[in-house]
């Protein structure tokens, strides 16, 4: 029907779309929510509810949030590798530094600086970025 509230938002070539947010939310519930929300922001609430629903019919548990805690999982793992590819990094360019006298310097010399906390700076990914007292940058990911 034109006067349909679901019509501009869920086309008829994708059906699974309503399915999913019928199932999960209810259609009594989303015809609800997209009167009460400006005419404006009705595409972006119902692709919120889309993504939701389907990721709640993967991981009925967790929904989204289980896919949001794997992606700060690989954002932690990368910044690892990241911080760990930067100090192998520094190191090599310390033993590459040229000393006064136009001599590189041995190993031991600028490469135990570069590998002393002082000079190394964590990224705060490393930092239990979720607060949760597990998801610290010192256990393996």
């Amino acid at each position: 029907m034109p006067d349909c509230i679901f019509a501009p938002y869920f086309p008829p070539e994708e059906p699974q779309k309503f399915a999913n947010v019928h199932k999960i939310f209810g259609a009594s519930n989303v015809s609800k929510l997209l009167n009460e929300v400006q005419p404006h922001q009705r595409e972006d609430a119902v692709n919120s509810l889309a993504y939701e629903a389907e990721a709640r019919i993967k991981d009925p548990v967790y929904g989204c949030v289980g896919a949001i805690s794997v992606l700060q999982r690989q954002v932690i793992r990368l910044q690892k590798e990241l911080d760990a590819t930067n100090a192998d990094l520094i190191r090599y360019t310390c033993n590459e530094m040229p000393t006064q006298d136009g001599r590189r310097m041995a190993e031991g010399g600028a490469s135990s600086l570069a590998q002393s906390p002082a000079y190394y700076y964590p990224s705060p990914w490393n930092n239990d970025p979720l607060g949760d007292g597990y998801h610290r940058g010192d256990n393996n990911m």
